[in-house]
């Protein structure tokens, strides 16, 4: 038995001198010309190539728009996700307080209350919605009696939740983050609004783009509503590819833009972009009463061309591929947005600045 424990022992200790001189021979490989040991990362460094480093702040610079779009949307997500779960505690606390379940709390105050969906109501549906409309008139029918049931249930519900919301006492501490803003010149654009205005929004768009037909008015409510607050800037992006009158619709722009005339221009274009031809953007300046010939010789010669283009080519830097798109005070903001969305981004900006 002592011979064995002494055996063990021993054992022990060789496999322990053994993984020790391994250790050594493989620091002293290193040390002595085996694998380099790997350098510390510096902080703020993603990269490093021939000695010369690309830090983060270059790599969020070059992908600012696209993390501007993330982060918006992580934010509606998270807004939109906070209002369902505020909703679904609403009804567990209504049903609880009346002892029922959720189930028989909806039934009683939303489905049951919802009208029956009527003939007229489908026919209606299917004379607005002919053109989308495909197969059988008579096998649509129910399908469509089922869905308009639904849009009815889900109003119901959602008017109900709204009065719970109104009755009860709701907080809401989540706030929208400080967002990703991106620098961006207004001064070679053309502008309405004071040139010291709080918000300035910086408009990229294209003369042939239906969406940026439907924006307009609510550009306009916007600079009526914030007459001393908003600035509003126009640089052009035509899509060429997609729009190839377009970019000649800039120019003439530009030329109406040397007489003063630019914004009334622009609406010309704006309300007959199915009239694009150099004759047409040279009656356009006749209807503005432009010294026509002058006009003429400005769109003929081509003379704005390369402002247009330089527009395109900053457009592109800052990661655009469609119109219109903003910018608010550096902020992006891509689409023919509703009043109320640019109303509450400029809110927003107000607070801030009077901070």
């Amino acid at each position: 038995m002592l011979l064995m424990g002494k055996s063990r022992s021993e054992g022990r200790a060789i496999a322990i001198g053994a993984a020790f001189l391994l250790w050594a021979v493989l620091w002293g490989q290193s040390a002595f010309g085996g694998e380099p040991p790997v350098k510390p990362v510096e902080p703020g460094v993603a990269a490093r190539v021939d000695g010369q480093v690309v830090t983060l702040d270059e790599l969020e610079k070059a992908l600012a728009p696209q993390l501007a779009k993330l982060q918006d949307q992580k934010f509606q997500l998270m807004e939109s996700k906070l209002e369902d779960l505020i909703g679904e505690r609403l009804l567990v606390l209504e049903a609880k307080r009346r002892g029922i379940t959720v189930e028989e709390l909806l039934k009683a105050e939303v489905t049951s209350k919802v009208a029956e969906v009527t003939d007229a109501e489908v026919t209606t549906f299917m004379t607005q919605n002919k053109a989308r409309l495909q197969g059988d008139p008579a096998e649509l029918r129910p399908k469509i009696r089922d869905y308009l049931r639904e849009q009815k249930v889900q109003a119901s519900h959602h008017a109900y939740l709204a009065g719970l919301k109104q009755r009860a006492k709701v907080e809401r501490f989540l706030e929208e983050p400080e967002p990703t803003r991106v620098h961006v010149s207004a001064e070679r654009a053309f502008t309405q609004g004071p040139k010291d205005a709080p918000v300035t929004i910086i408009e990229f768009s294209d003369f042939q783009c239906p969406y940026c037909s439907r924006v307009i008015a609510t550009l306009k409510e916007v600079v009526r509503l914030y007459p001393q607050q908003v600035r509003l800037a126009f640089r052009d992006f035509p899509i060429a590819s997609l729009h190839p009158k377009a970019s000649k619709a800039a120019e003439a722009a530009r030329c109406a833009g040397e007489k003063g005339m630019f914004w009334q221009y622009h609406d010309l274009l704006f309300e007959s972009q199915a009239q694009a031809t150099t004759a047409d953007f040279k009656r356009f300046a006749e209807q503005l009463k432009l010294d026509v010939k002058s006009f003429a010789t400005c769109l003929d010669s081509g003379r704005h061309a390369v402002a247009v283009a330089a527009d395109v080519q900053e457009g592109t830097r800052l990661g655009i591929t469609g119109t219109p798109t903003f910018f608010i005070n550096g902020r992006l903001v891509v689409g023919a947005l509703p009043l109320e969305t640019f109303q509450r981004l400029i809110d927003r900006e107000l607070r801030r600045s009077s901070k």
